[in-house]
Order: C-alpha cells, then structure tokens, then sequence
C-alpha cells in the first residue's frame, strides 16, 4: 500500500509539472496570436508569471529531491520562454534615480491620472488627493508629460486642469477631445516645455473609449521628436466587479457564480485592444523622427497588443527597471500595463515608477538623451 502511494504522488508530480510546462509554452505563444482569434489562449498571458513561478518551484523541488532528470521538465520550457520572461522581468539591480537631470537628458512622464479623482470643485478628499498629484507631477520638472485618463472642464463648477500644468512651466500642448454638451473634455493629453510644431490624431474605430490615440513633433533644440500617446480599451470593470473577483479570490464565493459577466467583459476588451494596438504599431513605425510612445496599454508584456505597440523600440523599464514593474494598484502585483517606448535613437538613462497611490496606476518617469549621430 505504502509502495503504491509512493507510486502515485510520484506520478501526480510528474504529471503536474509537464501539464504546467505545456501551459506555460502556451502562455509564451499569447504575443503572436491575434486575440480575436485565440482568446481562450490570451487568458494564459495574464498568469504567466505565475506559470514561471510554478515551474521554478517544481525545479528547486526536484533540485531539492536529487532528481537531475526531472529537472528538465521545468527547465526546457523556461529556455524556451526566455524571450517572453525577459520582457517581464528587468534583471537589474534596484537602480537609484538621480533627481536632478543630467546635461543633454530629455525627462519624460507617463500617468495614468484617473481623471485627477475629483471633477467638481470642492474640499473634500478627492480634491485634496488632486492637490497632492499636482504637486508630485511639478516636483518631477520633467520635459514632456503624457497623461491618460485626463479630464478637464470649461464649466467653473469643475475643475480646469490644463491651466495649472501651464503654470508649471508647460506653455505647449495638444489635447484632442470630443465635445459631451456638458463642457466636460476627456482625453489623452501631452505636454511639453519644447515648442509643439505639428500634431495629429487617429480615432480608433467602435466600440472603443473615447480618447484616442494622438501624436505631436516637438523641436528640441535643431532635432525635430515625435511623442506618441494612447490609452487603449479597459476592461471597463466596475466596483461591483472588483468586489466579485475578491470573492472569488478569497474563496467567500464560487467561480461558476460570479466569473461569466467578468469573464465577457475580459473577452471584449482584449478584443478591442487587437485593432487599436494593431492601429497604434502601425502609426507609431512610419514615423520619420526619433519616436517615444507613452502610454496605457491595458495589456502586460506578455500580449498581442504589447508586442505590436512596441515593435522594435525600446521599454524604459526594460532597460533601467528592477524586477517586474507593476503599475496597475488593482487585482494583482503583476500588472504592469502603463509603459515608455523609446525610439534606438535614445539612449535610456534611467527609470523609475512613483509609488504614490493617488491614482490606480502608478506614474513612471525615464530620461532620455538622444545618441549623437
């Protein structure tokens, strides 16, 4: 009895660990597959971390074990995905951030602001936690800022945001909204303390969030640079949700109950996202000058739309970044959505994210300094 239990704990190990492999290889297929098409796929990309996870314990247990042979189960797929681990993980030392800006760096912000959490015009917390985002965006004396998410209002009763980021020392703007009726504008928006000599927008096509993608030429100095920005389609998970997924997270409720409402909402948007980021690497290539992409892809590195956004540019993360980068505040540690691209024109001098929850996503900041010729 005793011989067959071993048998069969062996074997349920074994087994474990191969079907986690095959997974994980799957998991690793979710950047070349076009979502609408391979959906049920791009749901593995969303655990992929913790695919890696379950397969680094099978090989420490083995390793553990003396089993050099079954090693090899979790140790093929992990030399298989080593491409896909290195675009979530930056193997970097916890790099310092040098405040003060060297000679020759171009400092450029990316946030997702949340509407700066209040609209109307008030004293209550909403607007004292706008206050302190206001305060943290002018102590990074940045260049350029892109913002997603931002909202801004001709109407007294609400709040004007464009004016106070003027005041910080950014004359230059381009901001492309449609108009609601309410004197309400809600948009992506780029600032810059560099002259903005042309812009333009793409409208992606319905359904899809109003803001858009949009893209403006600043001079910089005799260089002309082209910063692109965007916030593609959200899940649009509302706090009901949220609440579900805790439920079903902490075990207070069944999948089967709460998950098709969520799960038809996670389906939908990674469709969208497929045409907009598809869109988006396409505009961003055919640019002539030196490029820089901020922005809210919804999408962690181990996606379709991460893979055709980015194309051959650079992620600051990647490349002066410490581990795996969340900047999403809600669902899981792992979510890192919000991202700066820069063109191989660009030297990356250094990243960082502000750990200031004031919004759900955290604000990430890198220098640039473009390579002499």
């Amino acid at each position: 009895m005793a011989s067959g239990m071993r048998i069969f704990t062996r074997r349920f190990f074994i087994y474990s660990n191969v079907i986690l492999g095959i997974l994980f290889l799957l998991a690793c297929l979710v950047p070349q597959l076009p979502p609408h098409t391979w959906w049920f796929i791009a749901f593995l990309g969303l655990i992929f971390p913790f695919l890696l996870v379950g397969l680094l314990i099978f090989f420490f247990g083995w390793l553990a074990l003396l089993k050099p042979a079954r090693l090899l189960i979790s140790l093929v797929p992990i030399l298989i995905g080593w491409e896909q681990i290195q675009k979530t993980i930056a193997f970097h030392a916890v790099p310092s951030f040098v405040e003060q800006k060297a000679p020759g760096s171009i400092r450029v912000v990316s946030w997702n602001v949340a509407r700066f959490i209040e609209l109307s015009r008030n004293n209550n917390k909403g607007s004292q936690t706008r206050l302190r985002m206001l305060d943290l965006i002018q102590a990074q004396q940045a260049d350029v800022l892109c913002f997603q998410e931002f909202q801004t209002s001709r109407d007294p009763v609400y709040y004007d945001n464009i004016r106070p980021i003027q005041e910080m020392g950014y004359p230059y703007y381009y901001f492309c909204y449609e108009e609601d009726g309410d004197l309400q504008y809600y948009s992506s928006i780029i600032f810059s303390r560099y002259p903005i000599v042309d812009t333009a927008r793409v409208r992606f096509p319905r359904p899809s969030s109003p803001e858009l993608l949009i893209r403006a030429d600043l001079l910089v100095g005799k260089d002309t640079l082209r910063v692109f920005t965007t916030h593609l389609q959200s899940f649009q998970f509302n706090l009901l949700d949220y609440k579900r997924m805790e439920e079903i997270r902490s075990g207070q409720d069944s999948v089967l109950s709460h998950s098709r409402n969520i799960f038809s909402k996670w389906k939908r948007g990674v469709v969208n996202r497929t045409l907009q980021a598809e869109i988006t690497g396409a505009e961003v290539s055919k640019s002539p000058f030196p490029k820089v992409f901020c922005g809210d892809l919804n999408e962690i590195p181990n996606s379709y739309s991460y893979t055709k956004v980015r194309g051959d540019l650079q992620d600051a993360f990647l490349e002066k970044g410490a581990g795996i980068g969340r900047t999403f505040l809600a669902l899981s540690p792992t979510l890192r959505i919000d991202y700066i691209f820069a063109d191989k024109r660009f030297e990356v001098r250094q990243f960082t994210r502000r750990k200031q929850p004031y919004s759900d996503h955290l604000m990430i900041v890198a220098d640039l300094a473009l390579k002499s010729n």
